[in-house]
């Protein structure tokens, strides 16, 4: 085992990295994120009924949740699907999704690292993302998992999308990108 990181800290280290402007604040943030207790709110349900089913809803920043979690989940998380912000330029009610291209990527790398921290060694994680930002999430998602991590780019199409009525081409499909933890001992259930 010992090896098997050591030689995916060397692939890790020749690998391309993608850099921005804040790069720098971000390749640490989430080791500067506190520790945040989470607390029962009795409207949502009987806690102590909660923890026996292992059901637990967190409402809140999901930096802040996620840190919340590692003493409780680090290495035991099987499967994490995310559906982050697609960096559209749009305005949503809960919240908008114009971030300037490099400050969308200091959002993500800190969320992507503890996400990383959470998973067993068999997990995956499972993002979807548009055309808009999913090369360089990819390319992110690279330098966290080790490139050799992924397994695959399930593009599926949108059911509510424009029907064909594109000046050049169809914008009808988004991306789920799929990485494992250690892809030697990753396995699906086909």
């Amino acid at each position: 085992m010992q090896a098997q990181v050591i030689q995916t800290q060397r692939q890790t280290r020749n690998m391309p990295t993608l850099h921005w402007d804040s790069r720098n604040a971000a390749v640490h943030a989430h080791t500067k994120t506190p520790y945040h207790l989470l607390q029962h709110v009795a409207n949502y349900g009987d806690p102590a009924t909660q923890a026996q089913q292992g059901n637990v809803l967190i409402q809140g920043d999901n930096l802040l949740a996620l840190k919340a979690l590692l003493p409780f989940y680090t290495g035991k998380v099987k499967c994490v699907f995310i559906d982050p912000p697609y960096n559209t330029g749009s305005a949503f009610t809960h919240y908008d999704d114009k971030l300037a291209h490099g400050l969308w990527l200091t959002m993500m790398l800190p969320r992507i690292k503890l996400l990383h921290q959470l998973l067993a060694q068999d997990g995956s994680l499972w993002v979807t993302i548009d055309d808009n930002e999913a090369h360089y999430l990819k390319v992110m998602l690279d330098e966290v998992f080790g490139r050799e991590n992924f397994v695959a780019n399930v593009v599926w199409e949108k059911s509510d999308s424009p029907k064909m009525d594109s000046l050049l081409f169809s914008s009808r499909h988004d991306h789920c990108l799929v990485f494992s933890k250690n892809i030697s001992i990753f396995s699906l259930k086909k």
